[in-house]
C-alpha cells in the first residue's frame, strides 16, 4: 500500500473538511454567521426554484472584500444557482480590472495557480448585468481573480469557493 506524503494527507483533510462543512444540516444551524446551534428561518436561496445569487451581494465582484467569508454567510448554494458576477471594466479611473477564473483543483485554489484554470469572464464581461455562472454540476467549484497579476486572488480575498447541494423537495 502507497503511502501518503504529508502534503497529500493536508489535502485529503482538508477536502473532507470543505465536505462536511458544505453538507452540514441546516436544520442544527449550520452555514450560518454565527455559528449557533439554533433552528434558523430559512435563507433567500433555500427556494424550491434555482436563485440569482449575486457575488459580493451590494458590493459586487472587488477588491478588498473577503469572498471565501461572504461564501460561507450566503450559503449553501444548489444546483442551477447561477452566480452573477458585476464589475467595472477596464476604463481610465480603473486601472486594476477584475476576472473570473474557475480553478481546477483544491491545490490550485489554495495556491492562486492559475496557469491550468479557465478564464469563465474577462475583464470586460462584469459590466451592466455582469457574468452569469450557472452551477451545473456536484463538485467544488474555486472561483479566483486573475487581476492585479494574480495580487487579487494571492492577497487571499478574492477567491472562494462553493459546493452546490441537491435542493430539498418541498
Amino acid at each position: 500500500m502507497a503511502r501518503l506524503t504529508h502534503a497529500q494527507v493536508l489535502i485529503l483533510l482538508l477536502s473532507a473538511s470543505t465536505w462536511a462543512i458544505s453538507m452540514a444540516s441546516r436544520q442544527y444551524g449550520f452555514n450560518n454567521t454565527d455559528w449557533s446551534y439554533k433552528r434558523r428561518p430559512c435563507r433567500q436561496n433555500s427556494t424550491a426554484t434555482p436563485n440569482k445569487i449575486v457575488v459580493g451581494g451590494s458590493q459586487n465582484w472587488t477588491f478588498g472584500i473577503n469572498y471565501a467569508d461572504w461564501a460561507l454567510k450566503n450559503g449553501p448554494f444548489y444546483f442551477n444557482d447561477t452566480l452573477v458576477f458585476k464589475y467595472d471594466p477596464p476604463s481610465d479611473t480603473n486601472t486594476h480590472p477584475h476576472s473570473v477564473y474557475l480553478l481546477p483543483n483544491l491545490w490550485s485554489f489554495l495556491k492562486c495557480d492559475l496557469s491550468r484554470a479557465k478564464l469563465v469572464a474577462s475583464e470586460t464581461q462584469g459590466g451592466g448585468g455582469g457574468f452569469e455562472f450557472v452551477l451545473k454540476s456536484w463538485q467544488p467549484h474555486y472561483f479566483a481573480c486573475g487581476g492585479g497579476a494574480g495580487f487579487h486572488c494571492n492577497n487571499g480575498t478574492m477567491k472562494f469557493f462553493v459546493m452546490p447541494m441537491f435542493r430539498r423537495r418541498y
